[in-house]
């Protein structure tokens, strides 16, 4: 379980609005100036709502904010939200393991031809992986790899 997550007031402002417009609950907000866009955490089982109808509600977001708008649904098991925050079709397995120091990773392992999907363009899904694994559950790195 994280330690204690503080949120900045800019943050807090975007979770307000995402609430607002959506009517879904976001647990967290991460603003991924990197990859240019907003990251909600919502809890499970309201992906649908968080979206709306034929996208409605992102869509409206995404134009206010003027970023990209992406959801992860919450899991309090780290192999369920690296799976969330990947495309989880596309993963067979997921292992956890520690290291000697203490330091904790995560070895993800996808279909052959499907590690690009899982990886996204320019690292886009691995890096949003890798920064609720890491605000989560102290992940500090996580491995793609394909099945052979």
């Amino acid at each position: 379980m994280p330690e204690r997550i503080k949120l900045t007031s800019n943050e807090l402002g975007l979770i307000s609005l995402f609430q607002n417009v959506s009517g879904a609950t976001a647990r967290d907000c991460v603003i991924d100036d990197k990859m240019e866009r907003v990251i909600f955490v919502i809890n499970k089982g309201e992906m649908g709502l968080a979206i709306g109808k034929n996208g409605a509600s992102i869509k409206n977001i995404q134009n206010q904010i003027g970023k990209t708008v992406e959801l992860v649904e919450y899991s309090d098991v780290p192999k369920e939200m690296i799976i969330n925050a990947l495309n989880s079709k596309f993963i067979s397995n997921v292992r956890l393991t520690e290291k000697v120091d203490g330091s904790k990773i995560a070895v993800v392992v996808v279909d052959q031809r499907r590690k690009g999907a899982v990886v996204g363009r320019n690292g886009k899904n691995a890096e949003k992986a890798r920064l609720l694994a890491k605000r989560y559950f102290q992940i500090s790195n996580i491995h793609i790899v394909a099945s052979t």
